[in-house]
Formats: structure tokens, C-alpha cells, sequence
């Protein structure tokens, strides 16, 4: 009930969007999981042309996000999110119709293109839409991405064993029913005026040399890689710990619970308290400490019966419900600090960069596990692949931690002995750059005369005048910067 009080306070076209990410998981899970079974077992298909066609999905999401951002900062969020909802559409629809490889490569490379296109567009269009409330939206973004992706996971089981193209029509009808809602009703937001690049290769520049935002990408790289370990490492664990292969599907129906329950609440309390962004590396630790639990009663032998099974069941519905927990303190938080880094008109480029970084992390980081677990298990050291997850954790908390300690995150007061980078002067203000996006901290002077106490050389002010000036600055209070830049989620499907 919560959650839907808060979705009842946003406009209309966030509750929209929001309702939008539940259906598009939906979609997602109901089929996406049984594709490989349906290639081998429907199609006959060997090993190399099933991932051939898994993996022409994959390259054109992750290498297309960046064309996804620019193309929403070109075109607009709106036009971008209709046209990746659309493409899905198809997409999925050529995996009902379609059993030729050609087809589905086309069907494969669609639907990555969608969700290239359709991701930074619409955490684009909530940062322009949610005003000081970044945060809850990308919480409740979270949230229905979360059940949206059980509800799949649990329709689809059922209907693939009916037909897998029951599923793909079925998705692809929930794609489209969503084109045409978001073509009637989500009204066009208003384009911030353009920058001083005038090319996307001058945009992307702009986005790559901005070293705060590449060292913050790099820091959560342990984030993304932990999060995917929902779909790889703790459904092994759950599965070698009770003898039971539905023991995924109560990890994940855990998690969701706990998510819907406590994402909203944990959200405004971290506001109250200092701000998200204080709190993300203690998130991180959080979700490197929830892979401790299952060391407990993973690598020993079967349970010797239902009790045993059930309380080995427990502990690692504790740890995955941990690493739900430290993603609601730290994904949405991450979400909200992306666009911050940049000027508002290329929110959608931070968010496509951001999302390339997060999916070849995600891709080298489920790499790096599947190695340890293949080799723990060869040698019998199945602890491994549990500290490897440990050990991405901490160091991304430790990084995120030294960011913070350094005044190069975004919406935290500038520690005392942090030097201010002077930015450019619009019209007679001084513009100055520090932990926070570019903000006005002198008032305008008439041409040819000088405040009183304002130093010629742009430096800080000192005396009472200049202290009071201080406090009511927007950069220098706690929490996430209220500016107008802004941002599930899970990692990007």
C-alpha cells in the first residue's frame, strides 16, 4: 500500500513509466529465460548457434546503449522510449513466428536494440519529471522491476510448458499494449536548451573525459556484478545446499517480498539521514557481506532429509534477502547521482555510458565468478567463488568510499581542505565547480562595480555576509544536489 500511495503522488506520466517497467519485466522474464531451452530442445540448435543468437542480444544492448543516450538527448525521451517499446514489439514477435537462424538473429539483435534505446530514455525522462524526488522514483522504479520479474519468471514457467510461443506472443502483446498507452498519453518533455557541443562525437568527448564520472562508473563495477549473481552463483549455492531445483525461484520471491516491503521506507530514511549518497558504499558492504551466509552450507554433502534441507534453505534465503537489502540502499542512490556528474542536456548520454560500463562489468564480472566456480570445483575449494563476490564488494565500497572522502561524488557538502575548481562566468556571476554540479554561489553585480566583501579573484569569501551566503547554497547542504540534472534496477536487460 505504500508503494501505491506513492506511486498516486507522482504526475501521470511517471506512474506511466512506472507501470511501464513492471510490464516491460514482465515481458522480459516471461520469455527471455526459456529461450535457450526452446533453441535447443524446439529447434534442435547446437550449443554454438544458441549462443550466437544470445549473444547478438547481448553485444547490441551493451554497444548500443551510448547511441540510446544521445539519441534521447537529440530527439527526446518521449520519441525514444515509444520507438524501444515498439521494437520489442517486433522483436518478440519474430520469436513466435520465426525459426529460422536469420529471423532470430533479427528477432535477438531487436530486442537489444530496445532495451538500449528504451533504458537511458526513460531514467532520462523520470530525472527530468521527479523533481527533489529522484530518489523515490528510482526506488519505485526498483520496486516494480523487481515484481515484474517474478510475475515472468512465474507466468512464463507455466506457459512454456504449454508452448514457448504462447510466451512470445503473450510478451510481445503486453509490448505492444504499452507502445500504444505511451503514444497517447506521455506528454512530450520540454528539451533543455542544447550545450556548447553541436555533434554527438563532441557529446561523447564531453562524457568521456569527465574523470569524476569515469572513476564513479568504475567504483560500482562490484555492484552490477554482485547483482547478476541472483541468476548465476546463488541459484547454485541454493541448489547444491537443499537438493531442491525450485530453490531459485525462493531466493528471488524472497527478495521481491523484502523489496516491495522495505525499498521505499529505506529510501526516505536515507534521505532524512544525511542523503543517499552518504550511504552507498555502506550498501556495497552490505551486498558483499550477504555471500558470508551461504558458506555455512554450501560444499558439504546433501541434506540428510526435509529439516536439514529446509534450514539450509533458510540461511541462504538470509543471505540473497542481504544482497536485496544493500542493492535498495545503493541502486537507486547510484541512479540518481549519474546525471549529476554532467550538464543537464546530456543526461541521456551519462546514462548510456554509464549502462555500457555497468553491462561489460556485469559480462567480465559473471566471467570472473564462473571461472571460480568451475575451478573451486574442480579442486575442491568451493568457498571460492563466495569470497571472489566478497572481495568485488568491498573493493567497490572502499572506491565509492574514497570518492565520498574526496568530494568527488555529487550532492555532499565540499570537505574543508577540497580544492574549488572556478567554472565560467555567466553574465557577471562567478559559476564554481566542486562536489556538486555547476552552481551560482555570488549574486550578479552590475557591470563596472564590485559587491562588498565578493574577492576579484573568485576564490571563497570569508566574513559574516559571505558565511550566511553559504549556508542557504544548494551544493553545500546533505543529501543528493535538488538541482535539475538527475536519474533498476537491476542491471539493464
Amino acid at each position: 500500500m505504500r508503494n501505491i500511495r506513492a506511486t498516486r503522488e507522482f504526475p501521470l506520466a511517471l506512474r506511466l513509466l512506472l507501470l511501464n517497467q513492471f510490464g516491460i519485466d514482465i515481458g522480459f522474464y516471461l520469455l527471455m529465460p526459456f529461450l535457450a531451452a526452446y533453441l535447443e530442445q524446439g529447434l534442435g540448435m547446437s550449443a554454438a548457434l544458441i549462443g550466437l543468437v544470445l549473444g547478438a542480444r547481448n553485444l547490441s544492448q551493451q554497444g548500443l546503449f551510448i547511441l540510446g543516450g544521445s539519441a534521447t538527448d537529440r530527439l527526446g525521451p518521449r520519441v525514444v522510449i515509444i520507438t524501444g517499446c515498439a521494437l520489442r514489439t517486433v522483436g518478440f514477435a519474430l520469436f513466435a513466428f520465426g525459426n529460422s537462424l536469420p529471423l532470430l538473429l533479427g528477432a535477438s539483435v531487436l530486442t537489444g536494440l530496445a532495451a538500449a534505446l528504451f533504458y537511458p530514455a526513460v531514467r532520462t525522462y523520470v530525472a527530468f519529471e521527479s523533481g527533489e524526488r529522484k530518489a523515490e522514483s528510482f526506488a519505485l522504479l526498483n520496486v516494480y522491476a523487481t515484481i515484474g520479474s517474478l510475475m515472468g519468471l512465474l507466468l512464463g514457467s507455466v506457459l512454456f510448458l504449454t508452448d514457448f510461443r504462447l510466451c512470445a506472443v503473450v510478451a510481445a502483446a503486453i509490448f505492444g499494449a504499452l507502445t500504444v498507452a505511451q503514444a497517447l498519453v506521455l506528454p512530450t518533455k520540454g528539451e533543455p536548451p542544447r550545450g556548447p557541443s553541436a555533434t554527438v562525437l563532441g557529446d561523447w568527448r564531453e562524457a568521456f573525459c569527465n574523470r569524476r564520472f569515469l572513476l564513479f562508473s568504475f567504483s560500482t563495477i562490484g555492484m552490477f556484478t554482485m547483482e547478476n549473481q541472483l541468476y548465476l552463483l546463488l541459484p547454485e549455492g541454493a541448489l547444491s545446499a537443499s537438493g531442491w531445483k525450485g530453490s531459485a525461484g525462493v531466493l528471488l520471491a524472497a527478495g521481491a517480498l523484502a523489496n516491495m516491503l522495505f525499498q521505499l521506507r529505506i529510501t526516505r530514511a536515507l534521505q532524512r539521514n544525511g542523503g543517499g549518497t552518504r550511504w552507498v558504499s555502506s550498501g556495497l558492504v552490505v551486498m558483499g557481506l550477504s555471500f558470508l551466509p551461504p558458506l555455512l552450507v554450501c560444499g558439504g554433502e546433501s541434506p540428510a532429509g526435509t529439516s536439514e534441507a529446509v534450514a539450509r534453505m533458510t540461511v541462504m534465503v538470509v543471505g540473497s534477502v542481504m544482497l536485496f537489502f544493500g542493492i535498495m540502499v545503493a541502486h537507486p542512490t547510484v541512479l540518481e547521482m549519474v546525471p549529476m556528474f554532467g550538464r543537464e542536456s546530456l543526461t541521456g548520454t551519462y546514462f548510456g555510458l554509464f549502462y555500457v560500463f555497468s553491462g561489460l562489468a556485469a559480462t567480465a564480472g559473471n566471467a570472473v565468478v564462473g571461472r571460480a566456480m568451475d575451478f573451486g570445483g574442480r579442486t575442491g575449494l568451493w568457498w571460492l567463488p563466495w569470497l571472489v563476490c566478497l572481495a568485488f564488494g568491498l573493493a567497490s565500497a572502499a572506491s565509492v568510499a574514497l570518492l565520498q572522502r574526496g568530494g568527488m561524488l555529487p550532492g555532499l557538502p565540499v570537505p574543508s581542505g577540497a580544492p574549488v575548481v572556478e567554472g565560467p562566468v555567466v553574465g557577471k556571476t562567478v559559476v564554481k565547480r566542486a562536489a556538486a554540479p555547476v552552481v551560482p554561489v555570488a549574486p550578479a553585480v552590475p557591470p563596472g562595480s564590485q559587491a562588498a566583501g565578493t574577492p576579484a579573484s573568485g576564490r571563497e569569501a570569508t566574513g559574516p555576509a559571505n558565511d550566511a551566503l553559504r549556508q542557504h547554497d544548494p551544493a553545500r547542504l546533505p543529501g543528493p544536489s535538488r538541482a535539475t540534472d538527475e536519474a533498476t534496477d537491476q542491471p539493464p536487460r
